[in-house]
């Protein structure tokens, strides 16, 4: 059996009295699409500095491809990219220039192959020659993906990759990253946007207050957590209300229901309280509602 990609064993953080990381352990196996999904202050990107070395857990470890952040940092970093949140570069380069550099800080000279390939895909060759500074903000995130990737690190972390980010930019960036896993590279993932890890994690941790409060496959989640839905328009939403639905304001009241068989008892039922039914809509358990219900429960 091959070592995981990542093994985070028992990691805790404290900043002072503020404990951000509560003995969180996971693996993320070589290959996987994995979400770490959680609200602002979760610890989330606490942990993934952890990761890179940015800052060192109070107690526990963690570990890139076998690798120990901590007592084998040179070769858990040489197996680790990623892209951080904040639009951070260097205002006096190029793109390529850019791309160089950070070649060079992995040791790594003649890397100008690699950089054109990593160029063309993220649409960045015809920016290559020009100043980080007159760059769009959607450009600079895809400079953020390239400098991640320049030294081929079998280990990538997304954070919040697409944020700010326009849909055309944004399906671009996911046809080269889907790419990147199909070619055997672990994908790690954090984002806002439900439906994208939806879409592409195979499976999802969740963080709450520094601790996983749920872990499992994304078809595990949604099975286990999330309904089906049932939104009606009523004349008199007060009676939908009574019988267990949510008001969702202008007419609307939301049911939900865990088989397709339970949508004519609650008709039936909406018929005899004379709730008025003039609109209906179906809707299949997606992620946010899964979020939502675990991050309650927690």
């Amino acid at each position: 059996m091959s070592i995981p990609a990542i093994r985070i064993d028992s990691v805790t953080k404290r900043y002072g009295q503020f404990q951000a990381l509560a003995g969180v352990s996971l693996e993320v196996q070589q290959g996987e699409f994995f979400g770490l999904l959680g609200p602002n202050g979760a610890g989330k990107t606490t942990l993934i500095s952890a990761l890179a070395g940015l800052t060192r857990p109070t107690s526990g470890t963690l570990q890139v491809m076998g690798h120990d952040v901590v007592e084998d940092y040179r070769q858990a970093r040489m197996h680790f990219g990623v892209v951080p949140q904040e639009l951070v570069f260097d205002p006096f380069f190029s793109v390529r220039e850019l791309l160089r550099i950070q070649s060079g800080y992995f040791g790594i000279r003649n890397n100008d192959d690699w950089i054109d390939e990593i160029l063309g895909y993220l649409d960045l060759l015809p920016k290559a020659n020009a100043n980080m500074r007159t760059l769009s903000g959607g450009m600079k995130r895809r400079v953020l993906v390239a400098q991640a990737l320049v030294h081929r690190p079998p280990v990538i972390v997304l954070d919040e990759p697409t944020a700010g980010v326009d849909v055309e930019l944004r399906q671009g960036l996911w046809q080269f990253i889907r790419k990147l896993n199909k070619d055997g590279h672990t994908i790690v993932l954090t984002t806002h946007y439900l439906e994208e890890a939806e879409t592409l994690c195979g499976r999802i941790a969740m963080l709450k207050a520094g601790r996983i409060v749920a872990l499992d496959s994304t078809q595990a989640l949604l099975k286990a957590f999330a309904s089906h839905s049932l939104r009606t328009r009523l004349r008199q939403p007060a009676a939908g209300v009574a019988l267990g639905g949510n008001d969702e304001g202008d007419g609307w009241v939301g049911f939900g229901f865990d088989a397709y068989a339970d949508v004519e008892q609650l008709l039936a039922r909406l018929r005899e309280a004379e709730a008025g039914v003039e609109e209906i809509q179906l809707g299949e358990p997606d992620l946010e509602r899964v979020f939502v219900e675990v991050m309650h429960r927690a």
